[in-house]
């Protein structure tokens, strides 16, 4: 696998055009003249994330005692949540009440972006990749880029949607992120049955 193949990986797997709902949701609060500076706050803080992970994430599980599997169930639960919120909204909105109404780390940053798919292959790419590890470095920005050029582009989405077409698009996310989310689930779960004795 090349940088392009590295980047095209991870794009799919960190799936831009599904949290697209998602950012819109969580930035729908906040202040016109700043959603964009918001968006690409969280965006850069994923990218954070990214790249520490790359770095030393064996080390943090490690150091944690958790497995991937745990921690890709984990992240498979929280998209459960995510996604029912989506189809069945509170009142209160998707995401709840936010703080001033901006997120923070959550849930743009991770689990959106940098999620524990991504994490996952992250883990996967770098115990196994046996090229210079700038090349790793590199395709993730790449991957990275592209779902930030994305994903920076919902509020033009937001107002070319309208409210209705903006429900609608929620609700079909919330179907996919649930079909993800217990598929995410059963192959982790049939990994640990495969692992046991």
């Amino acid at each position: 696998m090349d940088i392009f193949g590295i980047a095209v990986l991870l794009f799919f797997v960190m799936d831009p055009f599904g949290n697209i709902a998602i950012y819109l949701a969580a930035l729908k609060n906040v202040a016109p003249k700043r959603r964009v500076l918001v968006a690409l706050r969280e965006l850069l803080f994923a990218l954070g994330l990214l790249m520490l992970f790359l770095s030393c994430g064996d080390s943090i599980l490690s150091g944690l005692g958790l497995s991937r599997e745990a921690t890709a169930i984990a992240g498979g639960i929280i998209l459960f949540v995510i996604a029912m919120r989506l189809i069945f909204p509170p009142p209160q909105g998707v995401l709840g009440e936010l703080p001033d109404g901006e997120p923070l780390l959550v849930p743009l940053a991770t689990p959106a972006v940098a999620g524990p798919s991504a994490l996952a292959v992250l883990l996967t790419l770098h115990s196994t990749w046996t090229g210079p590890l700038w090349e790793l470095y590199l395709g993730v920005f790449l991957a990275w880029l592209a779902v930030a050029v994305l994903l920076l582009q919902a509020s033009f989405l937001q107002r070319f949607l309208g409210p209705r077409g903006l429900t609608a698009v929620e609700r079909l996310t919330g179907m996919l992120l649930i079909m993800l989310s217990v598929d995410m689930l059963l192959d982790n779960l049939q990994s640990i049955l495969h692992l046991t004795p």
